[in-house]
Parts: C-alpha cells; sequence; structure tokens
C-alpha cells in the first residue's frame, strides 16, 4: 500500500472548537455541609489567593499538503459507424427555488421492499345457467298426451299442449343463447305436438262413446217396448182405428167430468172446471181470473202404467191458450209415475183465462204413445 500524500496530524492539546465558540464554565462544587453545634465556630484567617495559572498555547496546525493537479482530458473519439445510438443524456435537476430548504445530509434510505403477499382470489365461477323451460316443456308435452286420449276431457290436454309448445320453442331459444338442456327443450317440444294430436284423437273417441251409448239406450227402449212401441204383452193397437162416430172424445169433444176408456184398460178423466182463488199475495195480485182443473188416471189394464206428467192443454172460449197458474206450492200438483192395475192417481192444476170466459176446452193424454182426448164445458 502507498502512504497517503498528507497523513493526519495528531493535536497535542484538548480539542479546540471554533473562534467564535464560547468557552463553558465549570460549576463549582460545594461543600459538604457542616454539622450545627450550639458553640460558636471561630472564623478561618482568610486564605491567600492562588495565581491563575498561565495559559497553554496551541500548537501551530501542520499546512496540508498541496492536492494533485488533475490528468488532462483525453480526446473524445467519435463513435463508430457499427456502435449503437448513444441514448440522450438525462435531464439534470432543477435546483431548489426560492424559499425551498435544502435536502439534508443525512436523510433515510429507501425502505426495504416488503415480503410479496398472497395473490387475490380468483372470481368465482359463475352458477350455471339453468333451462327450466325445457322440463316444464317435457311435464306439460306428457300431461297433453295424457289427457288428451280421455274421452270428454280433450280439450283440457289441448290446452296442456299448446301451453308445452310455447314453453318447448321457448326452452330450445334459451338453448341457442347458452342455456344447457337443448336436447330436453326439443323433446318436451315433440310431446306437446303428439299432445295436440292426441286431443284431435280424443275428440273422435268422445264422438264414437256418445254414439254408442246412444244406440245402447235406444236397443234397451225397444227391449222394454217392443218393436211396434208397446209393453210385451200388451194388446197391440188395432191396424184401422174406429169410426169416428163410434169413438167420442177423440173426435168429438166430450163433456167435463166424463171418462174416456182406452182399449187396453187405461181410463182419463178431466172434472168439471171451476173458479180458482190464488193462495198467495203475489199471485193474487196478479191472477185476476183462473180455473182450476183436476186430472185422473185410472189403471184398467193388468200391467203397470208408467205417466209421464199429464199435464192437459186448455183454452178459452176464444181460442187462446191458457197460461197455468204456479201459486206458492198449492198449484200445480203434477200427476206422473207409475200407477199400478185397479189404482187410479190424479193431479190438480189452475189456468189463468181472461176476465168475462164462461167456457172452456182441454185435451189430454193418459201416456206418450196414448191419443189425445178432447174435452169441452162451460165453467163452474
Amino acid at each position: 500500500m502507498s502512504t497517503p500524500p498528507n497523513p493526519p496530524s495528531t493535536p497535542a492539546g484538548p480539542p479546540t472548537g471554533p473562534a467564535d465558540t464560547p468557552t463553558p464554565e465549570t460549576d463549582s462544587i460545594p461543600a459538604p455541609a457542616q454539622p450545627l453545634s450550639l458553640e460558636k465556630t471561630p472564623e478561618a484567617p482568610a486564605a491567600p489567593e492562588t495565581p491563575a495559572a498561565p495559559e497553554t498555547p496551541a500548537a501551530p496546525e501542520t499546512p496540508a499538503a498541496p492536492a494533485p493537479a488533475p490528468a488532462a482530458p483525453e480526446p473524445v473519439r467519435p463513435p463508430s459507424a457499427f456502435a449503437p445510438p448513444t441514448p440522450p443524456a438525462p435531464t439534470p435537476a432543477g435546483a431548489p427555488g426560492y424559499g425551498t430548504p435544502a435536502p439534508q445530509s443525512h436523510q433515510w434510505g429507501a425502505p426495504t421492499p416488503a415480503f410479496p403477499g398472497a395473490p387475490y382470489p380468483g372470481y368465482a365461477q359463475p352458477a350455471p345457467t339453468g333451462n327450466g323451460l325445457a322440463v316444464a316443456a317435457v311435464i306439460t308435452g306428457g300431461f297433453g298426451i295424457v289427457l288428451g286420449v280421455i274421452p270428454f276431457l280433450f280439450w283440457a290436454g289441448t290446452l296442456v299442449a299448446a301451453v308445452g309448445v310455447g314453453l318447448g320453442i321457448g326452452g330450445v331459444v334459451r338453448a341457442n343463447k347458452g342455456a344447457p338442456n337443448k336436447s330436453m327443450a326439443v323433446v318436451g317440444t315433440v310431446l306437446a305436438v303428439l299432445g295436440l294430436l292426441s286431443s284431435v284423437g280424443g275428440f273422435f273417441l268422445t264422438f264414437l262413446v256418445v254414439d254408442r251409448a246412444e244406440s245402447r239406450a235406444d236397443r234397451q227402449v225397444e227391449e222394454h217396448l217392443g218393436r211396434d212401441g208397446r209393453r210385451p204383452g200388451k194388446e197391440p193397437r188395432p191396424s184401422t182405428p174406429p169410426s169416428p162416430t163410434q169413438v167420442p172424445g177423440l173426435t168429438s169433444a166430450l163433456p167435463f167430468g166424463e171418462t174416456f176408456t182406452y182399449s187396453n184398460g187405461i181410463k182419463v178423466s178431466l172434472s168439471v172446471p171451476t173458479a180458482y182463488e190464488p193462495k198467495s199475495k203475489y199471485s193474487r195480485e196478479r191472477i185476476k181470473n183462473a180455473v182450476q182443473l183436476t186430472v185422473t188416471i185410472t189403471n184398467g189394464s193388468t200391467e203397470p202404467h208408467d205417466v209421464i206428467f199429464a199435464v192437459p192443454n186448455v183454452r178459452d172460449d176464444q181460442g187462446m191458450t191458457a197460461d197455468i197458474v204456479y201459486d206458492g206450492g198449492q198449484v200445480p200438483k203434477m200427476l206422473s209415475g207409475s200407477v199400478l192395475p185397479g189404482e187410479s192417481a190424479s193431479g190438480i192444476m189452475a189456468f189463468e183465462v181472461p176476465e168475462g170466459t164462461r167456457s172452456i176446452s182441454a185435451d189430454i193424454t193418459a201416456g206418450i204413445m196414448f191419443d189425445r182426448v178432447k174435452y169441452a164445458g162451460p165453467i163452474g
């Protein structure tokens, strides 16, 4: 190693400060306190003053060695043609402005970089979008097929299947946009279309069931009444009706109160018409003039006779049809049901006629397959 040209010198005396620095004063050490005593201590004689010590002169400073002269700068060589381009020199930082404090010499260094933190968790996987329309289309399509083939419920199958078609198409559209279950949506659409077709078949099946039911009912009626429309065992109708002059009541009117007898022994009669007084307040206010008739049917045959609402047709003396009177449960009392052999059944009806009517006419039948018997006569 080479010796530095200007070694530092060792100071001879204590370190001295700058010339303008005042010398610090040394605090005097207080003497220890004497113990208290009742005797008076004699005063000590004053000590002679000690002369101050002469100040030691400071050692002369050794002059510093002169600094070596700087070396001469080398001439700048031109850059080579193959050298990369030299980047431009950085712009020097500007000096602090007026009033800005100068940077301090002992500043803290840059902070030490910390350990890298844990990475941020990734975004959660989005939940897959469902395709509920596809599931609904399959369910409604199946129900449409089941309901469509049931008689009398085909209309419900049509509605359900139509809804299934709409749901299936919606499921296919949603699947094309990224939703799953596209195949299920297609299956639901196909099932819904089959449900519509089954509803058409259900309509024809319902029509067939109704037609067969009607045919069966007709056969039962024929078996019950016979081919000629009468019960088995009953006397058949005469092939030629008797002469009109021989059967009063069919071509000529019978007087009220008379009884007409059919060839099989069934008898029917209408009582003499009498004035009827309404019982309820509403009927009294609405009905001004009415007549009452009693219908009687007697079974003189050997088999039960069925009566279905034996109601006479009544006309006034001007030929106008009279309306039946409904008077709070009093009238009419309809005649219907089965009449056993040898028994009779009666019913009471009232009919409204114009005021001043003196006579009426009526006709009645003992059953559906019987001729109508005519009556006429005065009121009361």
